[in-house]
């Protein structure tokens, strides 16, 4: 059996990670997941994916350390890596958070349990968080055994709660349960069943036009990238092309329905 299960549900994909006893993340679970992910992101038919733990109170624990061991008996002699060329890696862990984050379309993490280090990283990469208030570690401890965030964390979580909170966090190797992770903004909601609530968010974007949501996503992601003139001369650049499309023109259509308005 894989490491790995989709579902779909209407135009939502739900992936299920477990690696049962622990449930940590693997280099295995890791491509598994990818490979499962990039069919998804390219599917039309897909609006939103939603990722989640499949083991009772595990959503990913974190990354196995044992792996991260090997490494590092591995990389002691090695000389040196090389000065970043800025390539964004095309296999494993860091390829699949890159792509999570970059899709085109919402994915929604629906953490169910315990949620630390490459498992937390992997949340940060998605657009939503939403976590069951009595989870009882959420976070990035990886200053506790000697190494730091290396799957995005220390890029991620600063513009999630800010530089500060993000240096506090990560420095002490702070975790926090599922209220807890709201009360300072890690996760945008707490619910009881996170799966059953991100199945009702995900809904919503089956509505709306595929177009103008994958828009939004990629100007926003990019706003705190680059100067706002820049960034306002994209944005008005892309209102112009999602205008053009048969899902704008429909939308707008319905919005001038006496009753939408009203909505508004």
């Amino acid at each position: 059996m894989g490491l790995v299960t989709m579902e779909r549900r209407g135009a939502t994909a739900v992936l299920t990670y477990a690696n049962p006893p622990f449930g940590t993340m693997t280099a295995a679970g890791a491509q598994e997941m990818l490979e499962a992910f990039r069919p998804l992101s390219a599917d039309p038919a897909v609006r939103c994916v939603v990722i989640t733990g499949g083991l009772p109170d595990i959503f990913i624990r974190h990354y196995d350390v044992d792996e991260l061991g090997v490494m590092g008996d591995r990389l002691k002699d090695a000389p040196p890596p090389p000065p970043s060329s800025g390539e964004r890696p095309s296999e494993g862990f860091l390829a699949l958070t890159d792509e999570v984050f970059a899709a085109e379309k919402p994915v929604i993490a629906a953490i169910n349990g315990l949620c630390m280090g490459g498992g937390f990283e992997l949340t940060l990469a998605c657009d939503l968080r939403i976590a069951a208030p009595a989870v009882a570690a959420i976070g990035l401890p990886e200053t506790r055994v000697g190494i730091f965030p290396g799957g995005g964390g220390t890029q991620r979580l600063p513009r999630v709660v800010g530089e500060a909170k993000a240096l506090e966090i990560i420095l002490r190797g702070l975790t926090f349960t599922g209220a807890e992770a709201h009360a300072i903004g890690m996760v945008h909601e707490l619910a009881a069943d996170p799966l059953a609530r991100a199945l009702e968010i995900a809904a919503e974007f089956g509505s709306k036009g595929a177009e103008g949501v994958a828009y939004a996503k990629r100007l926003t992601r990019a706003a705190l990238d680059r100067p706002i003139a820049e960034g306002l001369a994209d944005e008005r650049r892309s209102f112009l092309e999602v205008m053009r499309t048969a899902s704008a023109r429909e939308g707008l259509s319905l919005g001038r329905q006496p009753a939408a308005i009203q909505e508004l």
